[in-house]
């Protein structure tokens, strides 16, 4: 269960220590931002319970494991109902080339980040899924040269 606290200078250096490295050592944690190593745990379990802190992930090399191709898809639907948007997204997380997927304003429905190893890769994905989900009515695909910043978290 989530409760709202108020999160001061201490607990934000120990959010950005985490979302640098979740492997950190408790001492460690505990030496950077300036306290004990109880009342650090004590402030982490806090920030846990809160859902200031979801879980710890490891930072996975997308190239070498899903492919070195990022699209930026736009998605346009037939409609915004409850129904179709729904519908939608329930394809989308179970598309495993989809990283990222944002409900958007402005022209498009959706925005996607997708991962593949190749163009052919893609075209399938394209094809086999994406233009088969009930109300897709128009993809723009635009292909990342290269990736300039990709935080893993927001800046704390």
């Amino acid at each position: 269960m989530t409760k709202e606290i108020d999160i001061d200078r201490i607990d934000r250096k120990i959010l950005r220590q985490l979302a640098q490295d979740g492997r950190i050592a408790w001492s460690e944690l505990a030496d950077l931002v300036g306290l004990s190593l109880t009342p650090t745990l004590r402030r982490v379990r806090r920030l846990e319970e809160a859902g200031y802190i979801q879980g710890y992930v490891a930072k996975l090399d997308e190239a070498r494991l899903a492919g070195r191709m990022s699209v930026l898809v736009a998605v346009t639907l037939t409609s915004q109902s409850e129904e179709t948007l729904a519908r939608f997204e329930e394809a989308i997380v179970a598309a495993p080339e989809v990283m990222s997927c944002f409900l958007m304003t402005g022209d498009a429905d959706y925005s996607l980040r997708v991962v593949v190893p190749d163009l052919e890769t893609y075209h399938q994905f394209l094809t086999r899924t994406l233009t088969r989900i009930p109300g897709v009515a128009h993809i723009k695909s635009g292909f990342a040269l290269r990736t300039v910043l990709n935080r893993a978290s927001a800046l704390v």
